[in-house]
C-alpha cells in the first residue's frame, strides 16, 4: 500500500500551487501595459524579473485592493511602437510546471486503471482455467527435518513405521521373500498424539519427498475440481517417487458414503472419494509411493476405504502411558532450562490423560510461569501451577465474592474432597481451592490417579459419581438448601450414569443390552419409548443413590467437614496434608447382573 500513499501525498503537494492560484490569495496576473502604467506613474514598489514573468509588489493597493502582481515579460523592442498606438498588449502566458503536470494526472490514471483491469482479468482467467490443479505443500528432505528422535511416547507406532521407511530404502531387499508393503497405512487416534508428527518423520528417516493434503482442500464448489485434484496428486507422487503420501483429517474426504446426506446423482464429495478409491487401487507400491492418512473418527469413513488393498494396515496412535509421558517430557525440556532436582516422573504421575500436544502446552506455560517470578529454573511447582491452569483455567483474584457466596463455595469444594477421602475406590485428592478459575469456576478440587487405568469397575465409577456430588450434598447437609455451584457437576454425573446404563450395561432394570455406541449419533434412538423410560429411570436411581451416599459420608464426618472448611475460607487453597482426618464409609456390595437380575 505505500505507493498508493505516496501517489496521493504526491497528488495534494502538485495541487497546492494550483489552489492557492486559484483561491485569489496569489498574486494577481496584469497586463503588460498595466504594468507599465503602474511603472510610468512611480507606483511599483519591487519587481523580480525573470525569463518570461515579471512579478512585482505595487507600493500601495490597486482599486482590487491588490499589492502583488504578476505579468508575462514582453520584448521591449516593440513596447514603442505598440505604445504610439494606444494598443493594450500582453505576453503568452507559459504553463508552469505544476499546472502541466496537474493536466496529465486525469490521462495517467485512466491509463494505469486500464492496465490494472487487464492484468486482473488475464490472472482471473488463468486462475479460472487452472482451478482443478491441486496444490499440496511438498516436503523435501532438507525441509523434512523431523525423525524418529523426535518422536517419544509412541513406541509400538514407531515400531510399525520403521518397517515403511526399511521399504522405502531398499524395496527390493524387503520383498525377497515376496511380501509386499501395504498400500495404505491409517494412523487412528485422539487429536494432539501426534499423528501428523509420525508421518512427517517416516518421510525424515528415509529421506524421501513428502507431499501433503489436508482432506478439506480437496472439497471444492466446482463440481469435479476434487476429482481432478485427486488424480494431480497421484500423478505427482508417481513423478517424485519414492515419496509419501499423506492426506491429513482424511473424515474430510473419506466419510461414509450416503450418510448425512440428501442422495443425489452429482455429489462432489462421492465423486472425489470415488476417484481415490480409484487411483489406490491403480497405483502400484512396488514403486515406492507409500500412502498415510490421518483420522480421529475412523469409525465415519466408508468401508470401502478401510478394506484390504488400500488402507492394508491401521495403527493406533493413543494417548501415552506413564513412561510415555517421561520420555516426552524430556524431548520439550531440551530447549528449557530446568532445575537439576526436577523429577519428571513426578510430572508425568499428574498428568494421566495428557496426549502429546498438552504435555508440550505444559511445558510452555511452567516455562511462562518461572520466568513471570523472575526464576533462572523451571521447578515442579512451576510445573503444578501451570497443570492447574490448563485443567481448572486461569486464576481471577479480581472476582470477589460475597462472605456467604465464599462460605457456600468452601463447603461445596470441601464436601468435594471429604468424600473423596473416605469414599473407597475414588482418586486421592491432590489439592482444594476456592480462588475463582476460568469462566465461570469459583473454586475447584483436583483429584488425580495413583496409576494409569484403562477399564473402570462399577464400584469405582460409583465412586466418581458419589464425589462429584459431594458439592452438592455438602450444600444440603449445611445449609439445608440447593445452589446453582452444582450445575457442572450435575452435568458430568448425569452423563456418568447414562453411560453406565447405555453403553456399559450396569443397570439391572434395562440389563446388558447397549442403547448408545460411539458409531451411531447420540439423536438417533434404536429402542421404544418403554427402554427410554426405563433408562431415565435407572439415571435418575444412579444418581440419587450416589447423592445418598455423599449426605450419609458428609453427615458421619461432618466436624471434619466443618474444620475443613474455616480452614479453606482462611487459606483458600489446602493440599492433600493439610486436609483433615476422615472416617471411611462403610463399603457397599456392589450389584452383580447375572440373567437380568440384581
Amino acid at each position: 500500500m505505500w505507493w498508493r500513499w505516496g501517489a496521493t501525498v504526491a497528488l495534494a503537494l502538485l495541487m497546492i500551487p494550483l489552489v492557492v492560484n486559484r483561491s485569489g490569495t496569489g498574486p494577481t496576473r496584469i497586463p503588460f501595459s498595466s504594468f507599465m502604467r503602474y511603472l510610468d506613474s512611480g507606483r511599483v514598489g519591487e519587481v523580480e524579473v525573470g525569463p518570461s514573468e515579471i512579478q512585482g509588489r505595487l507600493r500601495a493597493p490597486d482599486a482590487h485592493g491588490d499589492t502583488l502582481f504578476v505579468t508575462t515579460r514582453v520584448d521591449p523592442a516593440l513596447i514603442p511602437a505598440l505604445q504610439q498606438h494606444g494598443v493594450v498588449f500582453s505576453g503568452g502566458s507559459s504553463s508552469s510546471l505544476t499546472e502541466l503536470l496537474v493536466a496529465m494526472l486525469p490521462p495517467l490514471a485512466l491509463l494505469a486503471l486500464f492496465i490494472w483491469m487487464m492484468r486482473h482479468t488475464r490472472t482471473s482467467a488463468t486462475e479460472t482455467l487452472s482451478f482443478g490443479k491441486n496444490r499440496q505443500q511438498v516436503y523435501a528432505e532438507r525441509d523434512t527435518k523431523v525423525t524418529f528422535d523426535d518422536v517419544a511416547g509412541v513406541d509400538e507406532a514407531k515400531a510399525e513405521l520403521k518397517e515403511v521407511v526399511e521399504f522405502l530404502k531398499s524395496p527390493a531387499a524387503f520383498g525377497r521373500l515376496g511380501a509386499r508393503m501395504p498400500k495404505g497405512v491409517l494412523l487412528v487416534g485422539p487429536p494432539g498424539t501426534g499423528k501428523t508428527l509420525l508421518a512427517r518423520a517416516v518421510a525424515g528417516q528415509a529421506g524421501v519427498p513428502f507431499l501433503s493434503i489436508n482432506g478439506s482442500e480437496f472439497v471444492e464448489l466446482f463440481v469435479g475440481v476434487g476429482a481432478a485434484r485427486v488424480r494431480d496428486l497421484f500423478e505427482h507422487a508417481r513423478t517424485s517417487a519414492p515419496c509419501i503420501v499423506f492426506i491429513d483429517e482424511i473424515d474430510a474426504l473419506g466419510r461414509a458414503r450416503g450418510i448425512g446426506t440428501v442422495p443425489t446423482s452429482n455429489d462432489e464429495k462421492e465423486q472425489t472419494l470415488n476417484q481415490l478409491l480409484a487411483e489406490m487401487d491403480g497405483f502400484d507400491p512396488s514403486r515406492g509411493v507409500i500412502m498415510l492418512a490421518a483420522t480421529n473418527r475412523p469409525e465415519i469413513l466408508d468401508p470401502a476405504l478401510l478394506r484390504a488393498g488400500r488402507f492394508d494396515r491401521q495403527i493406533v496412535v493413543d494417548r501415552p502411558d506413564r513412561a510415555g509421558r517421561v520420555q516426552i517430557l524430556c524431548v520439550h525440556i531440551k530447549a528449557v532450562h530446568v532445575a537439576p532436582e526436577l523429577d519428571l516422573d513426578q510430572i508425568a504421575a499428574l498428568t494421566p490423560g495428557f496426549t502429546g500436544a498438552d504435555l508440550a502446552n505444559l511445558v510452555n506455560e511452567a516455562a511462562l510461569t518461572a520466568t513471570r517470578r523472575g526464576a533462572d529454573a523451571v521447578s515442579l511447582g512451576d510445573f503444578t501451577i501451570a497443570i492447574e491452569r490448563i485443567v481448572a483455567g486461569l486464576a481471577r483474584k479480581s472476582r470477589v465474592l460475597t462472605p456467604r457466596e465464599r462460605q457456600i463455595t468452601a463447603y461445596h469444594e470441601m464436601g468435594h474432597a471429604i468424600v473423596a477421602l473416605a469414599t473407597p475406590g475414588a482418586d486421592p485428592v491432590q489439592k482444594v481451592s476456592i480462588i475463582p478459575r476460568g469462566m465461570g469456576a469459583l473454586g475447584y478440587t483436583m483429584q488425580r490417579p495413583a496409576e494409569d487405568r484403562y477399564i473402570a469397575t462399577r464400584a469405582e465409577l460409583d465412586a466418581k459419581m458419589t464425589v462429584m456430588l459431594g458439592g452438592r450434598a455438602a450444600e444440603i447437609v449445611v445449609f439445608s438448601e440447593l445452589s446453582t455451584g452444582a450445575a457442572d457437576d450435575l452435568v458430568r454425573a448425569t452423563e456418568l450414569a447414562r453411560e453406565m446404563v447405555m453403553r456399559y450395561g450396569m443397570d439391572a432394570t434395562v440389563g446388558n443390552a447397549v442403547y448408545r455406541d460411539g458409531s451411531i449419533a447420540p439423536e438417533s434412538r434404536l429402542y421404544s419409548e418403554q427402554t427410554a423410560r426405563d433408562i431415565e429411570s435407572a439415571v435418575r436411581g444412579l444418581l440419587q443413590s450416589a447423592l445418598d451416599r455423599a449426605v450419609a459420608v458428609l453427615t458421619l464426618n461432618r466436624p471434619s467437614l466443618d474444620t475443613g472448611a474455616r480452614l479453606l475460607l482462611d487459606r483458600e487453597t489446602l493440599t492433600r496434608d493439610q486436609l483433615p482426618s476422615v472416617t471411611p464409609a462403610p463399603e457397599e456390595e456392589t450389584p452383580c447382573l447375572t440373567s437380568g437380575k440384581p
